[in-house]
């Protein structure tokens, strides 16, 4: 009888110390907060298709670099990161008005989304390219599927927006983001 007791209070106290809030480090990573899955945001990795109305030299392919920013012509290194398509038309359009271009109609789009990473146990960790509306269930069937080891329940996810490190996990059905860092687990047992 004293046995059980004893064993009932030590689970009870197993249970308090697994719900005991986390303290995370400085610098560490926020979960992801429902609500991002807005516009696509560019940065580094992505190449932009840019189109200048009837202006064939300012029209091209340009890649977003390590720092954020595209070189453009005439205009110079204008900043990508963080923006959307519109919002870089924008910015360029206000670029070229200056002195070069009395009313420039500019479209930019994605040509290349920046890849995606998958890692631990999947047959083929390793660096993808991004396909359009890829869930969490096709990014792995792109890398070989699960190992034998595989915990294939919730796949852990890092994903950045403006510059903030986001954690979670997603489920099979969740969308993967470009630039995203997927995490198998291995199963405990």
């Amino acid at each position: 009888m004293r046995r059980r007791a004893f064993l009932g209070l030590a689970l009870l106290g197993l249970g308090a110390c697994t719900t005991a809030p986390r303290r995370r480090a400085v610098g560490a990573s926020s979960p992801i907060p429902d609500g991002l899955d807005g516009p696509y945001r560019l940065d580094s990795g992505d190449k932009l298709r840019v189109t200048v109305f009837e202006q064939t030299a300012l029209s091209g392919t340009f890649s977003v670099d390590q720092a954020g920013y595209i070189a453009y012509p005439l205009v110079g290194n204008v900043t990508a990161r963080g923006l959307t398509t519109q919002e870089l038309a924008g910015a360029l359009t206000r670029g070229l008005k200056r002195g070069y271009l009395n009313n420039p109609d500019v479209t930019v789009e994605v040509d290349t989304y920046r890849p995606f990473f998958i890692m631990g146990e999947v047959r083929n960790p390793g660096q993808y390219s991004y396909v359009n509306t890829m869930t969490v269930e096709t990014a792995i069937a792109i890398a070989g599927g699960f190992t034998s080891r595989a915990n294939e329940g919730g796949i852990a996810v890092s994903r950045r927006l403006n510059g903030k490190l986001y954690t979670g996990t997603l489920p099979p059905s969740a969308l993967v983001r470009p630039g995203d860092v997927l995490r198998v687990a291995q199963r405990l047992f």
